[in-house]
């Protein structure tokens, strides 16, 4: 076995995939998607899904992380040669760090646009602007790669410096100020919000069950947005999992992650949704809502521009305590693999997301058009490698799932999630069956929209994944 550290703290996993899981997800494209989806159904169809998808899989990615207490890649070669199962279930590992490095490597320069707010709207620079005007701002933004490529250096930098400190120093002593912390900012937001913009039409608008709104693109929206909210797939979880302590409750936990996670969401969107209302606007703002539509509802309220830096103060820390996740998997394989010390297995980490980042950052202006990406795909740089993800985390999810429920016995489970007979039976069933179906699914609906010869490919790796689960099975002591 392993000497993994473990957490100083039981509580400190709770507050680290936590952390993974607020992010842009919770404080930008949720809100978003439920404005373009009809709102309350929208946030049923999300709630239901996290019950009998999200939850399932994050049990299930967390018990690997403790029972393998190494890093995704290392743990599940562990985990495979102990339990006699093909080698095929490795591939868990590799495309959860493989996800990882790729998702950070543009969610930096994402959420380096924040930073650009952060600035314009504490400087007052966008006071008294008009709505086309600070549209224009987002569009020059974008049309700058120099400011793009500091923003993304600053912002990766930092990440990197907290996962560099260590394990206890860094990520846990990071967390433990920085999640309340984010928390008190949300809070403010919120009655702020409250306050001077029109809370009464936010409430109704998230809270009233349309489901004459809700196209089938939005049922999966809102089943791919209950399941990329955890961090499923990606590594994150395994990760942090394996600094977990054998005592804390695996199904307490997972349920309260999922609770919080919710929670900020719908808190985020209240806030978001009274300033846009309050402000006169449309709820369906698409993805600018926060980079466009909220800077214009910040500069016409009273004190706007200093709330205004707030919220984005906000949405700078949550991006943060999502990046340090999406390190340490690959920063850990590094070290375990190659006896590097962790400050040098960041920084080769680091660096190769920050060169990655350029595609990005180019992405939205000098290779807008006429790259061999475009050639290829139809798509930007960034575009594809979002789309790489997006059939990675959810493959890996899916099986996550099917290794959880079939290769591991009923006696290590029970043991590890420390319950009775009862819930463990609903949770087989769930990871067994429904969780696969459902993520796949969801899935599969992106498969239309993929070119010519990559559609059957990525179908053969569905099968090839399939018939491995049902050799596991067969296997399985």
């Amino acid at each position: 076995m392993s000497s993994t550290k473990i957490w100083t703290h039981k509580g400190t996993f709770l507050l680290a995939a936590v952390g993974s899981a607020v992010g842009l997800g919770n404080l930008w494209r949720f809100p978003y998607l439920a404005g373009e989806n009809g709102g309350g159904a929208f946030i049923l169809i999300y709630a239901v899904t996290i019950m009998m998808v999200g939850i399932p899989i994050l049990i299930a990615e967390t018990l690997l992380g403790r029972a393998g207490r190494r890093s995704p890649i290392m743990g599940m070669k562990y985990l495979t040669e102990s339990h006699g199962t093909s080698k095929g279930w490795r591939a868990i590992g590799w495309m959860g760090a493989a996800a990882a490095f790729i998702i950070l490597s543009f969610y930096s320069v994402i959420a380096g646009w924040a930073i650009h707010y952060t600035g314009l709207l504490f400087s007052g620079s966008l006071d008294g602007a008009s709505a086309d005007a600070i549209g224009d701002s987002f569009g020059d933004l974008l049309a700058s790669p120099g400011l793009l490529l500091t923003y993304h250096t600053l912002f990766i930098a930092a990440s990197g410096l907290i996962v560099g400190l260590g394990i206890h120093k860094g990520i846990e002593s990071g967390l433990r100020w920085m999640m309340p912390a984010l928390f008190l900012i949300l809070l403010i937001v919120l009655g702020y919000g409250v306050m001077v913009g029109d809370a009464g039409a936010a409430l109704s608008f998230l809270f009233t069950f349309n489901f004459d709104d809700l196209s089938l693109e939005g049922w999966l929206q809102a089943m791919g947005q209950s399941f990329f909210t955890l961090s499923l797939g990606m590594g994150a979880i395994m990760a942090y999992g394996a600094y977990m302590s054998s005592e804390t409750s695996l199904t307490k936990t997972a349920i309260s992650i999922a609770v919080v996670d919710t929670l900020i969401a719908l808190m985020a969107g209240v806030a978001i949704f009274a300033l846009v209302f309050g402000s006169g606007m449309e709820a369906a703002q698409g993805p600018g809502l926060m980079f466009v539509t909220l800077p214009i509802a910040f500069a016409e309220l009273p004190g706007g521009s200093i709330l205004g830096g707030v919220f984005f103060v906000l949405v700078i820390g949550a991006a943060i305590t999502s990046s340090i996740s999406l390190i340490e998997p690959v920063a850990a394989f590094i070290v375990e693999r190659f006896g590097l010390s962790r400050p040098v297995a960041v920084g080769l980490m680091v660096s190769a997301c920050w060169l990655l980042g350029l595609a990005t950052v180019f992405s939205f202006n000098i290779w807008a058009e006429g790259t061999i990406s475009h050639q290829l795909f139809g798509r930007s740089p960034f575009d594809v490698l979002e789309f790489i993800t997006n059939v990675l985390m959810p493959l890996g999810g899916l099986l996550i799932a099917l290794f959880a429920g079939w290769a591991l016995s009923r006696e290590e489970v029970v043991k590890e999630m420390s319950t009775h007979a009862g819930w463990f039976e609903v949770w087989q069933f769930l990871v067994r069956f429904i969780a696969p179906t459902a993520v796949a699914f969801v899935f599969l609906r992106t498969m239309p929209q993929v070119e010519g010869y990559v559609a059957p490919a990525i179908g053969a790796v569905i099968i090839i994944g399939a018939f491995t689960a049902g050799r596991t099975f067969m296997v399985r002591r």
